[in-house]
């Protein structure tokens, strides 16, 4: 897939792992400038290096995504350096497992703070600088746990992904007027280092129930976001798609 994103300036949140990793890569391929925005800058800027030297252009921002004032910081930085924000994938998230009766409210908050407040305040803080782009975009990685299905010890995790499709659809709406369009994509189970950490037994039982017959790649995840964020993609807004090998799709194990 082309998609021609020269002189494009990205941001993408938590873009220095997983699904985050994919997207920049793939939208740096696509000579957009890729701003990768993570807690740890190390590993932001590890990132960038290796883009640049694979001839791609690409830079690391250190962000908190749950304080705003550090989504706004990091926002002001790189439209000061680079002249603009033209596409934002909201992407940071986290999802530890913990049952809803060994949950606690620091746990719940801490989900909810970074998933769905992480992305009010990423979506917020580029609004001013989206607004100047030729057109903007806002692309969120939710999930299709919450939105479509549920899992145990996610609780937390389901409540913040569904509440981000409901943030999608009304920010849609008001940033409408501004060309500026506004999309999720909900991953399935995706090949990722956080996803190995949930053990071997996990990743063969999700394999199993994808009628793919695998898991998906990030890229997966990273090419249909690429087509969101295009020019050509300009009459679509609030909207999501599952990427999950049709995973939701039967009824029951024996349906396919």
């Amino acid at each position: 897939m082309k998609v021609d994103l020269s002189g494009k300036v990205v941001i993408v949140t938590g873009g220095s792992k997983g699904i985050g990793k994919g997207i920049a890569t793939v939208f740096a391929k696509q000579g957009a400038h890729v701003v990768i925005a993570a807690r740890g800058l190390e590993h932001a800027t590890k990132l960038a290096t290796e883009l640049q030297i694979l001839g791609y252009s690409a830079s690391g921002a250190a962000v908190d995504v749950e304080s705003y004032e550090s989504v706004k910081n990091m926002a002001q930085e790189v439209a000061s350096k680079y002249g603009a924000i033209d596409i934002l994938c909201s992407n940071a998230g986290i999802f530890p497992s913990v049952k809803l009766e060994d949950m606690s409210t620091d746990q719940w908050d801490h989900v909810l703070n970074v998933n769905a407040r992480g992305t009010m305040f990423a979506v917020k803080a580029c609004v001013p600088y989206l607004k100047n782009a030729d057109y903007g975009r806002v692309i969120i990685t939710s999930s299709i746990t919450g939105p479509v299905t549920g899992y145990a010890g996610w609780t937390h995790y389901a409540a913040s992904k569904a509440a981000q499709l409901g943030f999608m659809r009304t920010a849609a709406l008001e940033l409408a007027h501004y060309n500026i369009t506004v999309n999720a994509v909900l991953p399935g189970n995706i090949a990722t280092e956080g996803l190995d950490g949930l053990g071997e037994e996990y990743l063969q039982k999700m394999a199993k129930a994808i009628p793919f017959g695998g898991l998906g790649s990030v890229e997966d995840i990273a090419y249909a976001a690429l087509f969101l964020s295009s020019k050509e993609a300009g009459f679509i807004t609030g909207q999501s798609i599952i990427i999950d090998g049709g995973q939701t799709l039967p009824e029951d194990a024996e349906a396919f």
